[in-house]
């Protein structure tokens, strides 16, 4: 759906609105991960999957996603960007019930592949409608939407953790999750923008690779979820395994950088909106290499590293926000851009984890983690690319509720 489609009128009241029904939205996507991430274990051993047989499966996510992803513009063209909405998140939450009813490893990669397909076109859909009414606003909410993201895959993991103490079944657990969040994303629905494409306009192609602006884009996106997914996957087994500290502390670091992220996309909005998308940027990725080098060369131990993982953490938490909403702006066709990006974004979060292990195997996890802050480095240098995210009026005045105001580069 390109921007030029969206020009139908809202509102003030029914923009702001749709900003908390958006942020709802994000809120139940975040919590479906969540829920999943904590019975992976059960999973496993109800598939009966090795360790690399389980490796294999979780890779299955990220190749649906990346398939799908692109169709997301075509089925809200098709549609209009609520229903579209609507029926892909329903998807996404639905799909919460597979992977925990697999008996093997071919239905576990099935389901998987479903699962993974569903979330990446919801994504893409609810990061379209996000772009636009940060546009309609006039100001910055994209990193808020995603810490409301992160806050529901919080809660969604607290309740998986509840349920796997408890010794739930995962099948019982996962319904009863889908029911609830189906119903609660069904109403968020209810309140999003309900954009349409003109009658005239040319549906966007079914597949077709990103276009050049997403692909700059997406590689300031990647460097900055691959310190994400080192950090999140391996700061535990760092702290364990180099700095020698308790399982206990090893355990909390993965915990407390997830509430330092969400904390800092929560926050993030205010510096955007201060101090525009280049300079947070440029600014979170000086924070993210200084952790990085703290982490590396840990010079108070434990609590050396743990700032590190922080610094990390506070370094990063805006920059994919950033991203989606300088590929909504990007070109005319909003979807396709942010679809690769997000195509990007997801390739590097499957790639991190495993990069880290494979090197940490042939030289140690301390050289691991150099390569870290050498790509965190990297959003100090290419933070220019993300200026489509900085929203200004030509002539500095706020845009009209029913306007989507352009980046020099839309024309």
């Amino acid at each position: 759906m390109s921007s030029d489609s969206t020009t139908t009128a809202f509102g003030t009241a029914q923009v702001k609105r749709a900003r908390y029904a958006i942020a709802a939205v994000f809120t139940v996507h975040g919590a479906v991960t969540g829920s999943f991430a904590t019975r992976v274990p059960w999973i496993q051993d109800h598939a009966g999957a090795s360790a690399g047989q389980l490796g294999l499966a979780l890779a299955f996510p990220a190749i649906g996603a990346s398939l799908a992803m692109p169709l997301a513009g075509r089925i809200s063209h098709r549609f209009g960007a609520r229903n579209a909405l609507r029926g892909l998140l329903a998807l996404w939450t639905l799909a919460l019930v597979l992977p925990a009813l697999a008996p093997d490893l071919v239905t576990l990669c099935a389901a998987l592949f479903v699962y993974g397909a569903s979330a990446g076109m919801s994504d893409v859909a609810m990061n379209a409608l996000g772009v636009e009414v940060e546009n309609r606003l006039n100001r910055s909410i994209m990193s808020g939407l995603h810490g409301m993201w992160s806050a529901g895959a919080l809660i969604g993991s607290a309740a998986g953790t509840v349920a796997a103490h408890v010794g739930a079944d995962a099948r019982l657990h996962h319904a009863l999750a889908a029911l609830a969040l189906t119903l609660l994303g069904l109403i968020a629905c209810q309140g999003v923008l309900d954009l349409r494409s003109e009658a005239d306009e040319e549906p966007p192609p079914r597949f077709t690779l990103p276009p050049k602006s997403a692909l700059v884009i997406g590689a300031i996106g990647f460097c900055a979820v691959f310190a994400e997914g080192a950090s999140m996957d391996w700061s535990a087994v760092y702290l364990r395994d180099v700095v020698d500290t308790s399982a206990g502390l090893a355990a909390a670091s993965t915990t407390a950088f997830a509430l330092t992220m969400t904390v800092a996309r929560l926050a993030g909005d205010k510096l955007v909106d201060r101090f525009g998308a280049v300079r947070s940027v440029r600014a979170g990725g000086a924070l993210a290499t200084a952790g990085g080098a703290l982490v590396v060369f840990s010079p108070g131990g434990a609590v050396g590293v743990l700032c590190g993982f922080g610094l990390i953490g506070l370094g990063v938490a805006v920059v994919v926000p950033l991203a989606f909403a300088a590929a909504g702006r990007s070109g005319p066709n909003p979807s396709q851009a942010i679809a690769g990006v997000a195509t990007i974004t997801y390739t590097s979060g499957l790639v991190a984890p495993s990069a880290i292990g494979s090197l940490a195997e042939a030289t140690s996890l301390v050289v691991s983690f150099g390569l870290v802050t050498v790509l965190a480095f990297g959003l100090v240098l290419g933070a220019g690319v993300l200026r489509g995210a900085d929203r200004k009026v030509a002539d500095g005045a706020p845009a009209p509720a029913g306007v989507v105001a352009k980046s020099p580069s839309e024309g």
